[in-house]
């Protein structure tokens, strides 16, 4: 069974005196539509929720009520980058951006960041850490990851109304068989990115066929 994050990145920058810790987490690298959303979070070391983990090993269930307490007892903040930003940036760095802008927008500023994968965003505001795998390995990561995931599938689920017919208010945009179909069916929308192979390969089909 895998083992569950812990707090101690944190204490280990706790004893070095930093006392405001930031976990952040972007979701929304895989998708072919809607934006890449950030979360940077500060948790209480007194009133840490039991149950924290990385939110892909959560329920849905489960995720809305740690969001849920998350919201009312830490401090965070969000972030996003548009789809235009992704295909104009890459995703990679659309995502960089978007942690970038939920350090930006904490009420309170973050004196170290615990930032997940293995890369930092450019210009931060304080000293900060890349962790691998992080959202499974780390406390604050693991709670950023939760509520970047929730606010994300929110987002899905109102794009979805606006765009009927590719199913994302289950599959948050990710490119499942039923998406794919649709796609090819319905065409691509304004949320799609158009930098990402699926979606550039139908535009440019559509090209090839009115030439």
């Amino acid at each position: 069974m895998p083992s569950l994050p812990d707090f101690s990145f944190e204490a280990r920058v706790l004893a070095r005196g930093p006392n405001r810790i930031a976990g952040v987490d972007e979701v929304g690298r895989g998708p072919l539509a809607g934006p890449v959303v950030a979360a940077a979070v500060i948790l209480s070391p007194d009133g840490i929720p039991p149950g924290l983990n990385d939110s892909k090993r959560l329920t849905a269930k489960r995720r809305e009520e740690l969001n849920l307490i998350l919201r009312q007892t830490a401090i965070f903040a969000l972030g996003q980058a548009s789809v235009e930003e992704i295909d104009a940036l890459n995703i990679l760095n659309a995502s960089l951006l978007a942690m970038k802008r939920a350090v930006a927008a904490l009420p309170l500023a973050a004196q170290h960041l615990l930032i997940d994968g293995n890369r930092l965003p450019p210009d931060l505001p304080c000293s900060a850490e890349a962790i691998v795998g992080g959202d499974a390995r780390c406390l604050s990561i693991a709670a950023a990851s939760i509520i970047a995931k929730v606010e994300r599938d929110r987002i899905m689920v109102d794009l979805a109304q606006q765009h009927p017919g590719y199913g994302w208010e289950s599959n948050a945009g990710y490119p499942t068989a039923d998406h794919r179909a649709a796609l090819k069916k319905l065409g691509v929308t304004a949320a799609h990115r158009r930098s990402f192979r699926p979606v550039h390969n139908i535009l440019y089909q559509d090209v090839s066929v009115s030439t």
